[in-house]
C-alpha cells in the first residue's frame, strides 16, 4: 500500500443506514462528534458511549444527502442497530443494516485518487482509516468495479495487508485496541472524534471532567512500539515490562516490511507513554515512537 493503489474489501465493516428528517438531531445525542454541522458529502469519526464514558463502538458517519451512512465494527452492527432502535421515540429516524446491500471498498496508496475516478456508481465517503479513498458500491456492481479498479492498476489486497498498514499508521481498531472498557482518551482518539463545542451526549459527563478538570490525564495511553531489529511478532495480549514492572498490554503487533522490524500497539501507564521511553516486550527491546 506505500506505493501504487491497493482495493481491499472492507469485511471488516457493517454499514446501517439512518433515514429520516430528525437523523442529524439524533445522532447529536449520542454520538460525541458534532452530527448536526453535517452537510451533504462530508462525515466525521465518532463514538459511542456509555453514561460511564465507556465506548460503545467507533464509527465513520457520512452525510449522503438524503441519509446517514453509520460505518461499524462488522461484528458489532446489529449490537448498535439495535442500540439505536431503542432511543427512538416520536423522532422522524429509521435505522436500515445495508451491510449485504451495499460493499465497502477501500482505495490505499499514492494513486489511490487517480484509480478510483473510474467508478460508478458508487457513493464516495469523506473520510477512512487509512489515507486514501473510501468507496460504497451496490452488490451487484461489486465484480465491476473490482475490475474497473484493476484496469487503472490497482491491485487487490487483503484485511490483513490493511492490518499491516493500519498498526504501522498507529491507527487503533475496535474489538482489538479498544473495548467496551476503553475511554476514547486512552486510545487517543479524543482529538479527531470529540467535539468540544457541541451540545450533550451520552457519556459527555466523564469526558469533560477528565478533559477540563483532569487536564486530559488517564492513568494508561494507547502508543505505538517500534521493536529493535530482529524481534520476533508478538502476541496480543502480551505484557509489557519496563525494569522489574509490569506498566502495560500489546494490543496489536505486525512485522512491517517499510521499516524491517515489528510495530506494535499497546496500551502502558502514562508514565511510559512519551517518545523514546523504552520497554521490553517477551525479552524484546521497544521504543515508544513520538508523532
Amino acid at each position: 500500500m506505500a506505493t501504487g493503489a491497493a482495493v481491499v474489501r472492507r469485511l471488516d465493516v457493517g454499514r446501517l443506514l439512518v433515514t429520516g428528517a430528525d437523523r442529524r438531531s439524533y445522532l447529536q445525542g449520542l454520538l460525541t462528534n458534532d452530527i448536526e454541522a453535517l452537510t451533504a458529502g462530508t462525515g466525521c469519526y465518532a463514538a459511542m458511549l456509555t453514561a460511564q464514558g465507556r465506548m460503545i463502538s467507533d464509527m465513520y458517519v457520512d452525510e449522503l444527502g438524503e441519509a446517514i451512512l453509520l460505518r461499524v465494527p462488522a461484528t458489532l452492527a446489529r449490537q448498535v442497530h439495535e442500540h439505536l432502535e431503542r432511543f427512538v421515540f416520536s423522532e422522524d429516524v429509521q435505522v436500515e443494516d445495508v451491510t449485504d446491500a451495499r460493499v465497502q471498498l477501500g482505495v490505499y496508496g499514492p494513486n489511490a485518487e487517480a484509480a478510483a475516478t473510474s467508478l460508478t456508481p458508487v457513493e464516495r465517503l469523506a473520510q477512512d482509516d487509512l489515507p486514501g479513498v473510501a468507496l460504497i458500491v451496490p452488490a451487484d456492481e461489486l465484480e465491476t468495479a473490482l475490475a474497473a479498479l484493476a484496469t487503472e492498476g490497482a491491485i487487490e489486497a487483503t484485511l490483513d495487508d490493511f492490518d499491516v498498514a493500519r498498526v504501522e499508521a498507529g491507527v487503533p481498531r475496535f474489538g482489538v485496541d479498544m473495548d467496551s472498557a476503553t475511554i476514547p482518551l486512552e486510545a487517543g482518539i479524543e482529538d479527531r472524534a470529540i467535539s468540544r463545542t457541541k451540545g450533550c451526549y451520552v457519556g459527555q459527563e466523564v469526558i469533560v471532567r477528565v478533559l477540563d478538570r483532569g487536564q486530559g490525564r488517564v492513568a494508561r495511553r494507547l502508543v505505538q512500539l517500534v521493536f529493535d531489529p530482529g524481534a520476533p511478532v508478538p502476541v496480543h495480549g502480551a505484557i509489557v515490562h519496563a525494569g522489574d514492572r509490569d506498566v502495560g498490554r500489546l494490543t496489536s503487533a505486525v512485522f512491517s516490511p517499510r521499516v524491517d522490524r515489528v510495530v506494535a500497539l499497546a496500551y502502558v501507564h502514562r508514565e511510559f507513554a512519551s517518545a523514546d521511553a523504552v520497554v521490553v516486550v517477551d525479552g524484546a527491546r521497544a521504543t515508544v515512537r513520538g508523532d
